[in-house]
């Protein structure tokens, strides 16, 4: 599978008019390594790096771990897809092993995709029958990542894209964490114990002024979003101690 960045449009709990609260975005590794992070809209500027301890209260839900994807055909023979959200690390539930995350995808005309499928509303506490509308964002080649390589490429050809995953697993702190690089934006999302963090990167400027910017911080934890940055400084399966944990590389891609 290619790396994909997706983006939320609306999310619809039926019978309930299609709304969008939330700016929704979501990071997969070629290996279906995902970080989901749904901030409410009027937020983010609380959320910024600039605050002490910035607080959970904008969150709607935050979590990682692996997809799958399997294609199925309707009644009518026309294919979807039945795809299920392994969680690796939540907000919401400490024990994500009996998490159940599944939907199924299909194509609208438009090209972007309608997923249905059934989960509790928070907003009443019960199971319902939802449909969210996705459509892919474009990755980019960051202009710090056009040097990488450069001797090596023919006249002409492009920069590539880059991939970087990592990962923490410290049964002993009850800490779990994964952070994602795609293109020009960077998530991570990290739980020790009954504490939540999560940090949204992303490349921007304008052409006189442009670098990677903190635009989400919420809890009190730090992770290597900025090392995620610097591909070039890292290798697959080595491992970068920080703060008092040690993260694993565990992607390390072009595309």
């Amino acid at each position: 599978m290619s790396p994909n960045i997706s983006i939320r449009d609306s999310i619809r709990w039926l019978p309930d008019e299609a709304d969008e609260p939330t700016s929704t975005l979501v990071l997969t590794s070629g290996e279906n390594r995902f970080v989901d992070i749904r901030i409410l809209k009027g937020s983010e500027n609380e959320t910024k790096s600039n605050l002490p301890v910035p607080l959970l209260s904008g969150l709607d839900w935050a979590f990682a771990g692996f997809s799958h994807s399997e294609l199925q055909h309707d009644d009518n023979g026309k294919p979807y897809a039945h795809s299920t959200w392994q969680h690796w690390v939540s907000d919401r539930a400490r024990n994500v092993d009996e998490v159940k995350d599944e939907g199924d995808m299909f194509e609208m005309p438009d090209g972007r995709t309608l997923e249905k499928g059934r989960m509790v509303n928070p907003a009443t506490g019960q199971e319902t029958d939802y449909e969210e509308v996705w459509r892919d964002g474009v990755a980019k080649v960051v202009p710090e990542d056009e040097s990488d390589g450069a001797d090596d490429r023919e006249e002409g050809e492009a920069g590539k894209k880059k991939c970087v995953v990592l990962m923490l697993h410290d049964d002993e702190h009850e800490a779990r964490g994964m952070v994602v690089r795609m293109g020009q934006f960077v998530q991570g999302v990290l739980r020790a114990g009954s504490h939540f963090s999560l940090e949204r990167w992303e490349w921007m400027g304008t052409a006189q002024k442009e670098g990677w910017q903190r635009v989400v911080r919420m809890g009190d934890s730090w992770m290597p979003c900025g090392a995620a940055t610097e591909q070039r400084r890292l290798a697959l399966g080595s491992e970068i101690r920080f703060g008092e944990y040690v993260w694993k590389v565990v992607e390390l891609a072009d595309f």
